[in-house]
């Protein structure tokens, strides 16, 4: 006759006593910080891909949507600015250089938007599990440039459309995306730390990026600037990337950055706002990583 044992049931206070788990993600120690930046960047393009996924799931056009925005207020820009106010006689190719500034600026405002909040709604997951927070606002700029690519495929069609073919001034694209990625994401990063503790970072960036827009040459070229205000409205990194997008792809026959700003060697200055920017949204935010939980 086989005897049972019955295993004693755990009492409240046992579980209580339980060490609570928690999912890590290793960040890299020293000696292994390749493999820590190999799970960051895997981290990183995970949430964004599950992210662009979960944006357009059930919806009939998914990814369609990323070109309904851009396109929609082109339509009625291109409309009001040309049958309208002419300014299309002035400047050569004038639809498709508008086209172009309004699809890089929402890259640089989906970036900078997003990353604002992006802490406080991944509270959960920062609490539950610990990993870099750096990966959160990585991730939101892989989204972007997700999208970015998407509208870009849209806008190269319209831009052959209109008789303007490829050339090798073309391969400056990639460079000029990359400098506005990165002066985005030290934006994003430092917004994203502070709006942690100061809650109104979120509409004071809200009513600067409406500024930014109309200060940025999108519905009108730099050349449009006085000339003794051309160099400081250079200086702005955006002005400089679009001014640099119309002289490469637009109209080789337009100025380039270099030769409005007075010189390439003054483009040192957007230049060093682009990596100043991302450096000290870098710093800022690396300070704030080990309160940021404790803060949420």
């Amino acid at each position: 006759m086989s005897t049972m044992l019955e295993q004693p049931t755990p009492s409240t206070s046992d579980l209580e006593a339980e060490p609570r788990r928690v999912t890590v993600i290793e960040a890299g120690r020293r000696g292994g910080q390749a493999t820590g930046f190999k799970r960051g960047a895997a981290l990183a393009w995970t949430l964004a891909l599950t992210d662009w996924r979960l944006r357009f799931y059930g919806s009939a056009l998914g990814g369609l949507w990323t070109l309904v925005r851009p396109f929609a207020f082109f339509g009625v820009v291109y409309v009001v600015f040309t049958e309208i106010i002419g300014l299309d006689e002035n400047i050569k190719n004038y639809g498709v250089y508008i086209l172009f500034g309004m699809v890089f600026f929402q890259f640089f405002s989906e970036i900078t938007t997003n990353s604002v909040m992006s802490l406080v709604a991944r509270e959960n997951l920062l609490r539950k599990m610990y990993f870099p927070p750096l990966v959160i606002p990585v991730a939101i700029a892989i989204t972007a440039l997700l999208n970015l690519s998407m509208t870009l495929v849209a806008v190269f069609i319209f831009v052959l459309a209109n008789g303007i073919f490829p050339q090798w001034a073309w391969l400056e694209l990639p460079l000029l995306i990359v400098l506005l990625t990165t002066f985005a994401l030290g934006i994003g990063m430092l917004l994203s730390s502070l709006y942690v503790r100061f809650r109104d970072i979120q509409p004071m960036w809200e009513v600067f990026t409406q500024l930014l827009f109309y200060a940025s040459p999108i519905l009108y070229v730099a050349t449009f600037v006085p000339p003794q205000y051309q160099r400081p409205f250079l200086a702005n990194p955006i002005a400089s990337i679009l001014t640099q997008v119309r002289h490469s792809i637009v109209d080789p026959t337009a100025k380039s950055a270099g030769t409005v700003i007075g010189g390439n060697v003054r483009l040192l200055i957007p230049l060093a706002i682009i990596f100043g920017t991302f450096a000290l949204g870098y710093f800022v935010f690396r300070r704030e990583s080990p309160r940021i939980a404790e803060n949420l």
